[in-house]
């Protein structure tokens, strides 16, 4: 789909866009700065709201652009302040995207890179949809800007982005790295601030070692062994592990960043002390980390979430072989907090609900 076959949207333009659109309406340049200062500084929620634009001007935003691309369809708010969104674009198709605040001053945008996903991961509910397409740019990029004006308005500011929502980060390599710039230069999200998932599409991870960014590689990794690995993650039979860490050795030597590998603990499946000694050794010398996340159920999967003991355990075997790794509280678990499940609901529902 084309950024040209999409509705016009203020968050959607670029600077040189901005600055483009004001001279088009006949307007000084600065104006294009103050229009960027609403938008990013201040999180108007409308063009009405600009109040030092001329009248003119403002009208004119008002009737040829709407604020984002994504209209809201659902929210849900957890008990721990997690925010999840299902957002509609402008063909119809839905995708999520969450804001999860932490005790101290983090606030936490986890964006969705595509509509569906062709990856096909088995414990994930966006993986047993399949793929619609690729989001463009901006409809990436605007989970996170609808999430920085909304807390703005509170006083807040949007502190991290991580790329770990709907859809394979590295599948839609081009679009997501010019909305994670935009990140930068449009949010004011540093570098370090903001992290990209992959599944392992090894070329992708030897072509972002050398764009020379600061951003966090996370790999989603799942298991230890080929055998086990596919079967989980079906992208392992076209990049197996061995090529998989060469590819994360690489990205080290060239960025001397560490990445960091999700294991998703899953009762009785990857989560005993041999699993442990396995990922141990494959991670050993390696500059890394491993954050442990139990997994969040989905209709689709029979797994169920590591609990106690066990994960303490894990990060204990891990220590042996010198790997540092996390156990991660999961957000929003009293709603549908993994990546899709809200989708998948609301699709659920939709096909139950008799015709009118």
């Amino acid at each position: 789909m084309s950024q040209e076959s999409i509705q016009r949207s203020l968050y959607g333009l670029t600077a040189e866009q901005r600055n483009a659109l004001v001279r088009e309406l006949g307007h000084p340049g600065f104006r294009a700065k103050q229009l960027t200062s609403w938008l990013y500084e201040k999180g108007a929620a409308s063009p009405e709201e600009m109040t030092n634009l001329p009248q003119s001007l403002r009208a004119a935003l008002e009737q040829e652009f709407a604020m984002s691309h994504l209209q809201v369809q659902t929210e849900q708010q957890a008990k721990d302040g997690t925010l999840k969104r299902l957002y509609a674009l402008a063909d119809g198709q839905l995708i999520e995207s969450v804001l999860m605040p932490y005790h101290d001053t983090r606030r936490t945008a986890c964006i969705s890179s595509q509509a569906g996903c062709a990856m096909g991961c088995t414990f994930c509910a966006t993986g047993q949809m399949g793929f619609a397409r690729h989001l463009t740019s901006a409809e990436i990029f605007e989970q996170a800007a609808i999430y920085s004006a909304h807390l703005k308005r509170q006083g807040e500011r949007l502190s991290n982005v991580v790329f770990m929502g709907m859809g394979e980060p590295f599948h839609n390599y081009d679009n997501v790295l010019h909305a994670a710039r935009r990140l930068m230069t449009d949010l004011g999200i540093g570098a370090r601030h903001i992290t990209i998932s992959t599944v392992g599409v090894v070329p992708k991870i030897r072509a972002f070692a050398k764009e020379g960014l600061q951003i966090t590689l996370a790999i989603s990794l799942h298991a230890a062994t080929d055998e086990e690995r596919s079967r989980m993650l079906p992208v392992n039979r076209r990049y197996p592990i061995r090529d998989l860490m060469a590819a994360c050795r690489e990205y080290v030597a060239a960025t001397r960043r560490r990445v960091t590998f999700e294991w998703a603990l899953i009762d009785g499946k990857n989560d005993r002390r041999e699993d442990a000694r396995r990922l141990g050794q494959l991670l050993q010398g390696l500059l890394c980390h491993v954050n442990l996340i139990p997994l969040n159920p989905t209709k689709g999967y029979s797994g169920a979430p590591t609990e106690g003991t066990q994960a303490a355990q894990f990060v204990e075997t891990l220590a042996e072989f010198g790997v540092s790794a996390t156990l991660r509280v999961r957000r929003g678990i009293d709603i549908d907090a993994g990546c899709g499940q809200l989708r998948s609901k609301v699709a659920e529902k939709t096909r139950k609900s008799p015709e009118p």
